[in-house]
């Protein structure tokens, strides 16, 4: 096409970063495109591309100055202000892996990622500052970095595609941190794909809801940056006015977990119409409920809404189906939304418990681009890979179906199928029956010591009764024997349902032992 007679906007006609180029690129393709507009707004305070480069460079040139060698992992202990943002930056533009770490957590738990990470440089902001003395020992030969205070870098290095890009941390059964290092190639298959999707442009205004230590944050910010658009940090008061942050920044494109969808509605802030300055909304980090969806979609009716699916070891999503009202509902199994078909690039099995290869029902295995190369102790390699047809797969834990058309059901964690009295029984299907019942909006089940217990939300009803009527329809073995109403399900950090604080609170009612 003629350059003269191309009537695309800017964003559309500039060249996509290729998947084999670092991470940073993409800011740097939205710093060409429109150097002096919003890079990030937090609270009131914004900041140009341009003014966010120089801070990223001055930061990157601190970290490089005196150094005997570059750093290779460069730990981010920063809130999601501006030095954070510039923190994820400056790792790159240094050449190293950045590994966010979050100022809110326990000292013990930081200073084992530290330490797992082999971080060999740490910036911090001034939240971060005040921890410092909690690590003491896990900072031993690591240089703090608190502020430029060298000449600033020149240019940006370029590190390899088969460089580590970041470093995250996701708790195994133990609850031992993971880490799980990504690739500069992983995530720029990923950002390639949902560029070319969703053709962002630089009128888009992007929300952030996402700690900078979850993957899902990497999608906001250089979905955001790669576009030339704003990215807009949301803090977590806002997370009850939803509507009024929407209009308020300007949003055009919603991401978050779907946790958020029933705290608006328990306020009654899911009205129709409510968020209609959405084109694009984005869910991911748990299951997303048909209702959910429904409610959403009316709230935000000119939005395209889609469900994505995958675990960090993939590279922030794997998978996505595009919610359509006349059709996704008849899709949905145990009320979840499909989670549709993979990205190109990937490539996807169904495995028995024994690793073999079936064709209805089993767990999702993974191949391809996005697939990280293996986590950075070796041995949490062990029962996580499965070798077929020559190829290496990443088994995620979770048990699909092959729906009729070909897209993909997630019928819940492979760790979420227990049994009881010698039967097996799936707590998400537990979970689909208890919001069957009158009253109730939505619930968890969880099992403690053989024995089902359910948390739900919605009007309070006498345990005998929901037993009476789950019975209804359930045998007994589905039927849990404890129950609890709750105002609102714990969220964690990343404001996804906290099953593990449930199933705690469920083996203290229940007078056992902590699971």
């Amino acid at each position: 096409m003629n350059s003269a007679t191309d009537t695309r906007p800017e964003a559309a006609r500039q060249p996509l970063v290729r998947a084999d180029e670092p991470l940073h690129h993409w800011f740097l393709r939205g710093l060409a495109l429109a150097p002096d507009a919003v890079a990030l707004r937090v609270g009131p305070t914004e900041v140009s591309y341009r003014a966010l480069h120089e801070r990223a460079l001055a930061l990157a040139g601190t970290l490089l100055a005196d150094a005997r060698r570059p750093p290779r992992r460069v730990g981010l202990l920063a809130d999601r202000d501006v030095d954070g943002y510039a923190g994820v930056l400056a790792a790159g533009y240094a050449g190293a892996a950045v590994v966010p770490l979050n100022p809110s957590f326990p000292a013990e738990r930081t200073r084992t990622m530290i330490e797992a990470a082999e971080v060999d440089a740490l910036l911090v902001d001034a939240g971060g500052r005040d921890l410092l003395p909690g690590l003491a020992g896990a900072l031993d030969g690591v240089r703090v970095v608190e502020g430029p205070t060298g000449p600033p870098l020149e240019r940006p290095r370029t590190p390899g595609p088969d460089e580590t890009a970041y470093i995250l941390f996701t708790s195994g059964s133990t609850g031992r941190p993971k880490g799980v290092p990504v690739r500069h190639r992983n995530v720029g298959a990923y950002l390639r794909f949902v560029h070319d999707r969703y053709a962002f442009t630089p009128d888009d205004v992007f929300s952030q809801t996402f700690e900078l230590t979850f993957d899902l944050a990497m999608f906001d910010m250089f979905a955001a940056w790669g576009s030339g658009g704003t990215l807009v940090s949301m803090p977590a008061r806002a997370f009850l006015t939803v509507p009024d942050f929407v209009a308020r920044h300007g949003l055009t494109v919603w991401f978050s977990s779907p946790s958020v969808i029933s705290l608006l509605r328990r306020v009654r802030a899911l009205r129709p119409g409510a968020l209609a300055g959405l084109r694009l909304s984005l869910f991911c980090g748990e299951p997303l409920l048909a209702r959910d969806a429904a409610d959403w979609q009316l709230a935000a009716p000119d939005s395209r809404l889609e469900n994505l699916y995958g675990p960090t070891e993939l590279t922030i999503s794997c998978t996505v189906h595009r919610w359509d009202p006349a059709t996704s509902p008849a899709a949905c199994v145990n009320d979840m939304v499909p989670i549709g078909t993979p990205h190109p690039g990937l490539r996807v099995l169904l495995a028995d418990a024994e690793g073999r290869p079936t064709e209805g029902e089993g767990e999702l295995c993974v191949t391809g681009d996005q697939m990280f190369p293996g986590y950075l102790e070796p041995a949490d390699d062990t029962g996580r890979f499965l070798d077929h047809a020559g190829e290496r797969w990443y088994r995620t834990g979770d048990l699909a179906r092959r729906l009729p058309d070909g897209e993909l059901a997630c019928l819940g964690r492979r760790d979420h199928q227990v049994k009881i009295n010698g039967v097996r029984v799936e707590l998400a299907e537990v979970e689909s029956g208890l919001r069957r019942c009158a009253g109730v909006t939505d619930a968890v089940a969880v099992a403690v010591d053989g024995e089902l217990f359910a948390f739900y939300l919605g009007t309070p009803r006498p345990a005998p009764e929901l037993m009476e009527e789950l019975g209804t329809f359930f045998p007994r073995q589905l039927i849990p024997l404890g129950y609890r109403h709750l105002d609102a399900f714990p969220l964690n950090a990343n404001r996804k349902t906290d099953r593990p604080a449930l199933a705690a609170e469920a083996a203290v009612l229940r007078g056992g032992r902590r699971p």
